[in-house]
């Protein structure tokens, strides 16, 4: 058996809203490391929303999330998956508890995010239920296990700070992402473990920035090109082939369901923070964050209500 594991982010580009970095892991036949995984669970999932037919949606999260559906897809993929590891969550705490309980503390101290233990998602259980039910046993039939979810969520108060430490957001998010991979390697050490990873940027050259993050690691290139930057790394006795690839959201599912789960919890804080603004400016349209936007979003806050800006690093994130 091998461990196959997909890692992406939401929120790399804008100025308003957490960065949101996810990783989902599945175990299954090492013979089935090559191929297409939407095809072996086809009974109870699909790439394409017109295909749906009551399964569940996985694919890149920018298709999965529009202005006609909104969350829906996000939300009902997020916590079908959630409810085949026997989790509920029915609120944005209860939700974060699960997929980064560190964040809480943090996100606790921003006004917008006062009563996330109150906020309900609002979905349909019974729904969610016969989606998550189709998914485990479609993962039975074919000897797969879903084996869990995790992210990490930069507010931006914290991510400004990590701004400052190591540089730049590319390092940032460089370092989020080996926080989850350093969690995969912590899984059952007995099985192979390939890490999927959607590139980041135009980089195609990773090895000295593992090496950094995991000194000591025996780290080779097995390629570098264009489409796919692969290594092979051995570390603590676990050795694991790592995987950045252009448009990997779309090609690899574990990839598509952690840039689901990245945007969905983004789109929560988002949805959050615009609706303290505007219960305190009611003229202020509301933002998804994205850099333009946000500017505009940003102005129009201090010229409506000035006396109601925060602090700009907790609203602002750096560049």
């Amino acid at each position: 058996m091998a461990v196959l594991v997909g890692i992406d982010e939401a929120g790399y580009g804008p100025l308003l809203g957490p960065l949101v970095v996810s990783c989902a892991a599945f175990r299954l036949p090492t013979e089935d490391l090559q191929s297409d995984v939407w095809q072996l669970l086809n009974r109870s999932v699909t790439k394409t929303a017109k295909r749906a037919a009551g399964r569940l949606l996985i694919t890149d999260s920018k298709k999965a999330h529009s202005k006609s559906a909104g969350i829906k897809h996000l939300q009902r993929t997020t916590l079908a998956v959630c409810r085949t590891l026997g989790y509920s969550p029915h609120t944005i705490a209860s939700l974060m508890e699960l997929l980064d309980p560190p964040c809480l503390p943090r996100l606790r101290t921003y006004p917008w995010y006062v009563g996330l233990e109150s906020q309900t998602l609002g979905q349909d259980e019974a729904d969610i239920g016969i989606a998550a039910n189709a998914l485990v046993h479609d993962l039975k039939r074919q000897k797969m296990a879903f084996l869990g979810l995790k992210s990490r969520c930069l507010d931006v108060a914290y991510y400004n700070e990590r701004v400052e430490v190591v540089r730049n957001k590319s390092n940032v998010l460089f370092t989020e992402t080996c926080c989850l991979l350093q969690e995969a390697l912590a899984l059952d050490k007995n099985e192979d473990l390939q890490v999927v990873v959607d590139r980041q940027g135009g980089r195609i050259h990773y090895r000295e920035s593992l090496l950094r993050m995991f000194p000591g690691a025996d780290l080779s290139i097995i390629r570098e090109t264009e489409q796919m930057s692969s290594y092979e790394m051995t570390t603590q006795n676990r050795r694991a082939r790592l995987h950045f690839v252009v448009k990997a959201d779309a090609r690899c599912l574990p990839v598509s369901l952690a840039s689901m789960v990245s945007k969905y919890v983004r789109e929560l804080l988002v949805k959050r923070l615009n609706e303290y603004f505007i219960s305190l400016c009611p003229t202020l349209k509301p933002t998804a964050g994205y850099w333009q936007d946000g500017q505009r979003f940003v102005k129009d806050l201090k010229q409506i209500n000035p006396e109601k800006m925060p602090d700009k690093e907790r609203l602002i994130r750096s560049r």
